[in-house]
């Protein structure tokens, strides 16, 4: 019993030691800031078992149990081993904590040695392990390992700071709180905390463990402000981190204000990050056609990592269904790509009524990507948009399938306007180190109005990159110029079929199926320049396949041209060979005013010439056929609508020209008083991109020597304005049918290059204000990366599909205003398919596009495009959004064109609660 209170004496009294030594730290330091271990037990009972037993005095070698350090002392001259042993045997406290504690105080630290509490005041913070704890005051209790901090207020009852405790992705600020440092539960009052979206505040909070947490009384919200424009309240929430928000009744409310009539049973709110299985909400919407009906009702499913299926469905009261089966699948850094069929059987109207129209169609598309990591120098692709052609035109809304939320749901309108399908699947090769590659590319296109479908099936290149056989594997300077000898191959095949896809039928498939080959083998030799002129000599030798022959023979009594096919294998070969000359010249205008606002004209003219020639190897499958009643003849090819088309007929012995020209100038920018950059104050600006023209004239021809004049001109004007223009001139003269005859148009002293057979022109601008918050752009770049940070390529490409879909929801306030506008126009002639003439299509249209913020929260917007043939607007949409804070609303009016309609929506920001939304959508078809 002596020795018992001895020991406490002795404890007590190595304890008091301790507190002296802290508290004259404190005085000469002003305040405490010191690490320091709360394992006081440990502490104490290491000091107290120092007393060896009488065991473990004597030294002890060779004995493992006891951890002997064996050293040589190189003082002794016997070099006698002396053995040293660890005697030290602590025992642990039960109540000791397995990490050390550090905290800090800036005001002062009082240590309650009898209870063994201690006390931080004013800006105090305590950190153990992932728990991160700071409030005004807190007070640890070393024996139950509870720690308890608490607000503070000052004398006009203002706050001075709440509790905050950090462990790990889950911050909690709080009036109070305690924490046991053991168990990991906690208990806090008046406290809010965020998990995932949520903003989450409740009068009671008890954590029982790392991942659980019960709430009392609580509000949560997707609002990040104190008092949020909405939220969510129930008396007991359940939260299980990262993973799900279980309530039991739960209400909204408004402004604090709550809307009565809604109030739920209960409650789930997922918290978990990226995928996860669930029921995916309908949305309702009314059209005309179709009735009443429930959008994009379906389920996402989680196969694994790599792999999920998401489907939906359509159900409308006048009977029509539609059903979007979407799987999607992904490896890292290997490939991802994602498959969308869509099925829907349309019922327009009752049965009985004069209108009453039934439809079954369906529609695919299929995206794959692969890394080009995963495989160096191998490539495969495929996006496929393929269905029936009627798909569209009974869509009960519109169009185009939003994947971005798992596939299927919504839909996006100008999909209905595209007449045209296309699809491509692509593989290819390059041979690491070796001069040659492969492509294997599968191609589709469909026209939505004729429903004509055309397959490529498949399209195989081969290509070898030039070889030099003459020139050595090691040269020294520029070496001979036969060197620069150089021979290349270009080898392609290609299987193509048409038919209509409401008669497809296999047969009809095989019937108009042709493949084709075609050979190419240039030969170059690129010579030394003769002072500025640059000479090329080139050979090359083509050799086509083909599958069938066409023969067409004019057939008096029906008065048209008659064609039959035979099928087969037949060849065709080209050879030609050239010679080119290219040079460049400069000018330069300087103006002799220095001040002058224009300092310099640049000019730059590149002319070209070339000699080549063609024999006429295609003679023998050109035959001279009459063509119409007149008696007019043409010369037809037998292979005129094959894969690779025909050679062109007779010899040629021609020479090309062409020049091409390059105009800037130099000006002097505005003196800026502000600026205080140095400089010469010049700048260059281009006026003339490109302006050219291209022909020849074909020495060895017995009538049209020569050839259409092609003119093009490119241009960007103040940096703004981007013109893009082409055209070709036919110097000869026409007959009464539009049919060319051998003679000029500047003859009979007339002032004429000729007609223009084709041209197109383009104009495009935009324009836009300055940025009202530079840094914000850097911010929202930044914010973006970030939640990209965890999708895949094919994820982030669906999301940027929906904003592209959906321009109201996703609006830049902080750029005021903004205008893009473009011009197009072209125009061509094509003969007829009975030969009788020539017919000219033409096509002119605007677009435009633009949006306007009335105010920093309301901004509207527009966008569409005029065709100037028929004088209409096919396609005109506006909006108008309005930003308030954490809820967006978007108004779209589409008030004329193929489809009417009319949507408005409310809804929240947060992707969370995506499909709480207020809608309503009404549309309306035009016949």
């Amino acid at each position: 019993m002596y020795e018992n209170k001895h020991r406490k004496f002795k404890r007590n009294y190595i304890f008091t030691f301790t507190l002296l030594l802290l508290t004259i730290a404190i005085m000469h330091n002003g305040w405490a800031k010191r690490a320091h271990s709360f394992a006081f037990d440990n502490y104490l009972t290491a000091r107290t078992d120092t007393v060896l037993p009488p065991t473990d005095t004597l030294p002890v070698v060779g004995k493992d149990s006891l951890k002997a350090n064996v050293f040589s002392d190189s003082l002794h001259a016997d070099s006698t081993a002396i053995v040293k042993v660890d005697t030290f045997h602590i025992r642990m406290s039960k109540d000791s904590i397995d990490a050390p504690v550090e905290y800090q105080a800036k005001d002062s630290m009082v240590l309650d040695v009898t209870n063994q509490k201690l006390f931080l005041y004013n800006e105090t913070n305590v950190k153990y392990k992932d728990v991160d704890l700071k409030a005004p005051e807190i007070v640890f209790d070393q024996q139950t390992s509870i720690v308890k901090a608490r607000m503070k207020l000052d004398t006009a009852g203002k706050s001075l700071g709440q509790a905050s405790l950090i462990q790990g992705d889950i911050t909690t600020v709080s009036d109070s709180l305690e924490f046991n440092f053991k168990t990991q539960k906690g208990l806090t009052h008046s406290s809010y905390f965020q998990q995932a979206e949520l903003y989450n505040f409740a009068e009671v909070v008890k954590k029982v463990d790392a991942q659980t947490i019960y709430a009392y009384k609580g509000r949560f919200t997707t609002c990040n402000y104190d008092m949020p424009h909405f939220a969510f309240r129930a008396r007991k929430i359940k939260y299980i981190s990262k993973k799900v928000a279980v309530t039991g009744p739960v209400g909204v409310e408004f402004e604090n204000v709550p809307v009565l009539p809604v109030i739920l049973p209960f409650g789930m709110f997922p918290l978990a990050q990226g995928r996860h299985s669930g029921f995916l909400p309908p949305q309702f919407t009314v059209t005309d056609r179709l009735g009443l009906g429930l959008e994009g009702f379906g389920y996402y499913k989680v196969i694994n990592d790599n792999f999920d299926i998401t489907t939906r469905a359509d159900v409308y009261s006048y009977g029509s269904w539609r059903l979007n089966f979407t799987p999607t699948y992904r490896v890292r850094y290997r490939y991802n790509g994602s498959l969308n069929f869509s099925y829907q059987n349309t019922h327009q109207g009752f049965k009985g009524d004069a209108d009453y129209a039934k439809n079954k169609s369906f529609h695919l598309t299929w995206g794959h990507r692969m890394d080009s990591k995963a495989r160096p120098g191998v490539s495969f692709s495929a996006n496929v948009n393929a269905g029936s052609s009627s798909y569209t035109r009974y869509l009960p809304t519109n169009a185009i399938i939003d994947q971005s939320n798992g596939a299927g749901g919504s839909y996006s309108q100008p999909q209905s306007f595209a007449n045209q399908l296309s699809s491509s699947i692509s593989y290819q090769k390059t041979w690491i180190g070796k001069p040659y590659n492969l492509s294997v590319n599968l191609n589709h296109n469909q026209n939505n109005n004729t429903g004509i479908v055309n397959l490529n099936l498949p399209d195989v290149n081969f290509n070898v990159n030039t070889l030099y056989p003459l020139q050595p594997q090691e040269m020294a300077g520029s070496g001979k110029w036969y060197y620069k000898l150089g021979i290349g191959y270009t080898g392609s095949a290609r299987g193509i079929t048409s038919f209509v896809d409401s008669t497809f039928t296999f047969k009809q498939m095989i019937d108009t199926f042709q493949w084709g080959a075609q050979h190419n083998i240039p030969i170059s030799l690129a010579l030394p320049q003769l002072g500025s002129i640059q000479i090329s000599p080139g050979f090359s030798y083509q050799e086509r396949w083909y599958s069938q022959k066409l023969f067409r023979t004019w057939n008096s009594q029906t008065r048209k041209v008659d064609s039959t096919v035979n099928k087969g294998f037949y060849t065709a070969r080209d050879i030609s060979m050239s010679v080119s000359f290219s040079t460049a010249m400069f000018g330069t205008l300087t103006m002799k005013n220095k001040e002058a606002r224009v300092q310099a004209i640049r000019h730059v003219m590149r002319p070209q010439m070339s000699i080549g020639y063609k024999p006429n190897l295609a003679k023998s499958y050109y035959v001279n056929t009459q063509t119409d009643t007149s008696g007019r003849r043409r010369l037809l090819s037998h292979y005129d609508g094959g894969v690779y088309g025909s050679f062109g007929y007779g010899e040629s012995g021609s020479v090309g020209f062409g020049i091409d020209n390059f105009l800037e100038m130099k000006v002097r920018e505005k003196k800026d008083s502000t600026s205080e950059e140095e400089g010469d104050g010049l700048k260059k600006v281009k006026l003339i991109d490109g302006f050219g023209i291209t022909g020849s004239y074909n020495l060895l021809a017995d009538s049209f020597k020569l050839s259409t004049f092609n003119l093009y001109a490119r241009s960007t004007l103040f940096d703004k304005v981007n013109i893009t223009a082409s055209a070709n001139i036919d110097p000869y003269l026409i007959d009464s049918m539009g049919f060319r005859i051998n003679k000029y148009a500047w003859q009979d002293n007339k002032i004429s290059l000729g007609r223009i057979t084709n041209g197109s022109l383009s104009v495009s601008t935009s324009f836009k204000s300055k940025e009202k918050d530079k840094d914000k752009k850097a911010k929202d770049k930044q914010m973006q990366y970030d939640n990209y940070d965890n999708l895949t390529a094919d994820e982030i490409e669906q999301q940027m599909n929906y904003i592209r879909n959906n321009p109201s929801e996703f609006v830049d306030f902080n750029i005021p205003w903004s205008i893009n506008l473009s011009y197009s126009l072209s125009f061509s002639k094509v003969l007829r398919r009975d030969y009788s003439g020539f017919d000219t299509r033409f096509t002119s249209s605007a677009q435009f596009n633009g949006d306007f913020s009335l105010t920093e929260k309301w901004k509207v917007g527009a966008n569409g495009y005029f065709d100037f043939r028929t004088l209409k607007i096919p396609s005109f949409s506006m909006f108008i959004t309005r930003d308030m804070h954490c809820w967006q609303m978007s108004i779209n009016v589409t008030p004329f064109g193929l489809w009417r309609s009319f949507n408005i929506s409310i809804n929240p920001k947060s992707g969370m609660l995506r499909d709480l939304r207020i809608n309503r959508t009404r549309t309306f078809r035009n016949n």
